[in-house]
């Protein structure tokens, strides 16, 4: 990208921005090759960047000024900088299609995968539902997802069976059952406690209601984000790289 900024004929100041661009990429490290440029390891890039911190200067830090992460504008910027750019890497034939096309970042927020914060993922962990109940068992089903980063149609056809214990972690390689992708399943101690629960298995439930019971549990836990089955994958996802997971282990 830079190489193709660089030849470009381009104003100083956006082969600047172009620099500028590169070298977050760069920072952030899952994206180095033409072909690391898909929608998941860009929105991933997404999260990363609104972490950065905005650089004090001496006067700022001298003042106690408190240090901030980048504004929403300025990601946005970024993500219409790295848009134009693709669009010129798919005229010059480095890649078959613009993985912008398939998302939709707003200027302010980033509209097309939601997730929630961890403060919600303990809220939803510690909610009090009523025992013995489907309510239980959708609650349950979704912490096993937060924390195993597991689909519904994964989670229905889980065997723990495959599972081997690897240094005092539950450890399983298998491939997806909707997509055929093969994955790597750490079980973390949420997930365990689920497990336990219910006799080392997982609760089943039929997909439409367990996406009504979890709009009831989203009520019940004021959280205003719409809940879904695979809001799970997304809670997953975001908590490990914002806890210093690498893009490519996620």
């Amino acid at each position: 990208i830079k190489n193709m900024a660089s030849s470009a004929n381009l104003s100083i100041a956006t082969k600047k921005r172009y620099t500028t661009l590169c070298n977050k990429l760069t920072e952030f490290g899952g994206i180095t090759r033409w072909e690391h440029l898909t929608p998941d390891n860009i929105y991933a890039w997404d999260v990363w960047l609104r972490q950065q911190p905005v650089p004090l200067t001496p006067n700022q830090v001298q003042a106690g000024v408190k240090p901030t992460t980048i504004s929403s504008d300025t990601a946005y910027n970024y993500h219409k900088c790295l848009k134009a750019m693709l669009h010129r890497a798919v005229m010059f034939d480095k890649i078959d299609r613009n993985p912008y096309a398939r998302l939709k970042f707003k200027r302010g927020e980033s509209e097309n995968i939601e997730y929630l914060t961890e403060e919600e993922m303990n809220a939803i962990v510690k909610l009090k539902v009523p025992k013995g109940t489907q309510i239980e068992m959708a609650r349950d089903l979704f912490v096993f997802q937060m924390y195993t980063g597991l689909s519904y149609s994964d989670t229905q056809a889980f065997d723990f069976s495959k599972y081997k214990k690897v240094k005092g972690k539950w450890i399983n390689t298998g491939e997806r059952i909707k997509t055929g992708v093969a994955y790597v399943s750490s079980l973390l101690p949420p997930a365990v406690a689920v497990l336990e629960k219910y006799g080392w298995t997982v609760p089943k439930i039929d997909n439409a209601d367990y996406n009504h019971l979890l709009k009831v549990i989203g009520t019940m836990a004021n959280i205003s984000t719409k809940m879904h089955t695979h809001l799970a994958r997304h809670t997953f996802a975001t908590w490990m790289l914002r806890n210093g997971a690498k893009i490519e282990n996620v």
